[in-house]
């Protein structure tokens, strides 16, 4: 934070290290210290926004003292007024060289074949910064776990950091991990709680412990083979879906600056692996069609209220586990990536002349409990399943590259004919308060019959917890409130439960920041990068000559050719869903 040494408030600190005079905040680790005038100390279990654990001891720095100098870890050791830090010592760098070997001699050499591989594996970062062989493996195997329909835990790859436990403890407030210990071994590892398979769980999917895992294991379950092997099939046509928060996300897999717009060179790349190229963001404007009838239908017809937004499958799973005798308070509607297979099942068929038992339907999708709920019962009909795969944002990169496809290269193309419109309500989905916004938008302009001709509502946006506004639309009090992080949804949830809520509307997204920072996107060494995504998908918005869902012309042209009408007896047979008491199934 600062780079000069001059003058100290009572609430800062002077020290000295590698030589480099430093003023800090006296709240600040060795490591934040460091950080502050780049000074880059390696670290395997630090992440910014984590409670640090010191748990790997690779940012082990050498402290002058009188009598001996001393080793710490600087991620948990705070800076003091007058401390010298050394952090390239030989002392230094031997007690780094012996943690990351005792490590390695717990973690495999399968480097070949690991999902981190290319870049994202930092215990592979930090091996080859020190220039370390590889060990062999000393502690037995500890196994797999696949038993969820989007992760998979690779136990024989955890390094013991305690990343995935902060994150589901104190982040998301699941706390379905905890660090086990075997005295006989001396081996340390993270598992579940009672040591049961991810499915037994209260597990939500909503992937955050694998996109802060240093190594592999937590991955997504991967479905790039079976995309392909779609692709391959000349009897199969392939039909591609992709979520807002991709356009403003995947281009940081190919190098481009945080929150690059990349909608249309999406759309060329799908094109170039082969299939229809389309986005999810039509469906983003048909939920918006859907769900905002449904809500003036209960406001005006004294419908169960607060009603909640249907969206996040990450956040529906929390409801089903935990508050199931509230699930009437959920909207029916299904989500956009789900509105979309269904319709690709159903509506498109007739448009483009493809028998829909041949079309793979395929979405891109920043979220892990996307592949989740995809393979739910409820989420199949007379033509199949509504979606066959899901990639996620990450997944996606892999496949583009495998396929020689460099996204920051091809040219801008545009989507393909009949689903393939967006509105700037629809790409804003992918943040925190952003379905609560398009709702409005839309509502606002219904309930007035076109008088309220008002665009951004700004009291929707940014990270705060739970948001909350009261909104004056055509004499009608409208009280709103949003939910950023699943951990913020309890104490709203107990009100509800209780009658006490003061809430018509409540939208929830289980991942901080909303979607664009869902399980399944790209990695941030620095969160705060999670703000630029942000901006850019608001710009975006801005930037869309149609910024209302109802105002989508392919949309328009979907219920007068189709479904007829938002609500109606065809949208609710493929649009619309039930949910599932789900608090017996964890042991």
């Amino acid at each position: 934070m600062y780079e000069v040494y001059g003058g100290v408030q009572k609430d800062e600190i002077r020290l000295i290290i590698d030589g480099k005079k430093i003023v800090c905040p006296t709240d600040y680790s060795i490591l934040e210290a460091a950080k502050s005038v780049g000074i880059e100390i390696p670290t395997l279990c630090y992440l910014k926004g984590l409670t640090p654990t010191g748990a790997c001891g690779v940012c082990a720095v050498e402290i002058e003292r009188d009598g001996g100098n001393v080793i710490r870890r600087a991620c948990r050791y705070r800076a003091k007024d007058g401390m010298v830090v050394y952090t390239n010592t030989p002392a230094v760098r031997a007690y780094r060289e012996e943690r990351i070997r005792e490590i390695l001699e717990k973690h495999p050499n399968d480097c070949l074949t690991c999902p981190k591989t290319n870049g994202h594996c930092q215990l592979q970062e930090v091996t080859h910064l020190f220039d370390m062989n590889p060990p062999v493996r000393n502690v037995p195997p500890r196994g797999l776990d696949d038993s969820s329909p989007a992760m998979i835990r690779d136990m024989d790859k955890c390094i013991a950091c305690g990343r995935c436990v902060n994150v589901c403890n104190d982040v998301q407030k699941i706390g379905i991990y905890e660090m086990k210990y075997d005295p006989v071994t001396g081996d340390r590892y993270v598992n579940t709680k009672r040591g049961v398979k991810l499915s037994e769980t209260d597990c939500i999917n909503c992937g955050q412990c694998a996109k802060v895992c240093p190594v592999a294991a937590i991955t997504e379950k991967g479905s790039i083979r079976k995309v392909m092997d779609a692709l391959d099939d000349p009897k199969t046509t392939v039909v591609w879906q992709m979520a807002p928060a991709i356009q403003n996300t995947l281009g940081e897999e190919f190098g481009l600056p945080t929150g690059t717009d990349v909608t249309k060179k999406i759309a060329s790349a799908m094109k170039r692996l082969g299939g229809y190229a389309y986005t999810t963001d039509f469906s983003a404007d048909v939920t918006i069609m859907e769900e905002g009838t449904e809500f003036i239908g209960r406001v005006t017809n004294g419908g169960v209220l607060p009603m909640m937004t249907s969206c996040c499958p990450g956040w529906i799973k929390y409801m089903e586990y935990n508050y199931p005798d509230q699930l009437d308070h959920l909207s029916s509607c299904k989500s956009p990536q789900q509105m979309f297979g269904a319709l690709v099942k159903n509506y498109l068929p007739g448009k483009i002349g493809v028998d829909a038992q041949n079309i793979f339907s395929v979405s891109i999708m920043p979220c892990v409990a996307k592949k989740y709920e995809m393979a739910r019962p409820e989420m199949e009909g007379e033509n199949g399943r509504d979606v066959d795969a899901v990639l996620t944002t990450r997944e996606a990169a892999r496949l583009f590259r495998l396929k020689n496809i460099d996204l920051s290269k091809l040219p801008d193309e545009e989507f393909d004919s009949f689903m393939g419109e967006g509105t700037g309500a629809a790409r804003i989905f992918g943040t925190t308060g952003g379905v609560m916004e398009a709702a409005i938008r839309t509502v606002a302009w219904k309930l007035t019959g076109g008088k309220m001709d008002h665009i951004d509502y700004e009291v929707a946006r940014g990270y705060k917890g739970v948001k909350e506004a009261a909104l004056n639309i055509n004499g009608l009090e409208v009280k709103v409130a949003i939910v950023n992080g699943i951990k913020n949804a309890k104490a709203v949830m107990d009100d509800v439960r209780a009658g006490k809520s003061p809430y018509h509307f409540i939208e929830v997204m289980a991942c901080p920041g909303g979607c664009l920072n869902g399980g399944g996107a790209p990695l941030l060494k620095n969160p705060a990068k999670v703000a630029e995504r942000m901006n850019k998908m608001y710009e975006s918005d801005a930037k869309n000559p149609v910024r209302r869902s109802h105002e989508n012309k392919e949309v328009e042209m979907l219920y007068q050719e189709f479904l007829k009408e938002p609500c109606g007896h065809v949208s609710h047979h493929l649009l619309h869903t039930t949910y599932v008491d789900r608090s017996g199934e964890v042991k």
